[in-house]
């Protein structure tokens, strides 16, 4: 009788352990880290960006806060790269690299040398020596741009930011395309061919000798 409670209560102990080392999915690593540290938050909101986020544009094209831009994230470790989606005002946390997007432009469709820039803000999590807690630190702050990268780079030894795209329009670029194709000439209606004209009768040469 004692061996029998002995081995339940030995079983039961076994059971609870079990449940107990369980970790929700959650916990498990790996997990990619999305939310928004207090302190990034607090950094950006203090210390935000000059760029306009908001207004109204004088030439009339889409409101900032209505923009959309792409850009593009780079692990540099795994050559790993990642588009982030953003209007400006927004924040992204893709693990370790934080990203705000304050603004973003680019040149009408008819203007030349077409130019698109984004103004970001990059903050990493990151040890600034082996001994060193891991801490946020602000790597870039300022405009990139598409066709001149080398204007202003992310100068970093892991990771690397850049712009791709910025959703916007200007008034008449949706009818630009339709002018375009419409300036070709219609082609020149076919004239219709006109009758010949009736050959002249010959001279009525027997009467011109008997006058003589």
């Amino acid at each position: 009788m004692k061996r029998q409670f002995w081995l339940a209560s030995a079983l039961g102990a076994l059971l609870l352990t079990g449940a107990c080392s369980q970790e929700p999915d959650a916990a498990k690593p790996g997990a990619v880290k999305t939310d928004i540290p207090d302190e990034v938050a607090r950094e950006l909101g203090d210390k935000g960006a000059s760029a306009p986020t908001g207004g109204k544009d004088s030439s009339g094209a889409t409101p900032m806060n209505d923009r959309v831009a792409t850009l593009g994230l780079l692990n540099k470790r795994n050559n790993i790269s990642q588009d982030i989606v953003l209007k400006p005002g927004e924040t992204r946390r893709i693990d370790n690299v934080v990203v705000k997007l304050s603004a973003c432009e680019r040149t009408p469709g008819w203007e030349r040398p077409s130019e698109t820039g984004a103004f970001v803000q990059v903050l990493i999590e990151e040890r600034k020596t082996v001994d060193d807690p891991l801490r946020w630190h602000k790597v870039f702050s300022g405009w990139l741009f598409l066709n001149s990268p080398s204007l202003n780079v992310v100068e970093h030894p892991i990771y690397d930011v850049w712009v791709k795209k910025c959703e916007m329009k200007y008034p008449g670029e949706t009818a630009a395309p339709a002018e375009s194709s419409g300036t070709s000439r219609p082609p020149a209606p076919v004239a219709s061919p006109s009758p010949a004209p009736a050959p002249s009768p010959p001279a009525p040469a027997a009467a011109a000798n008997n006058d003589q």
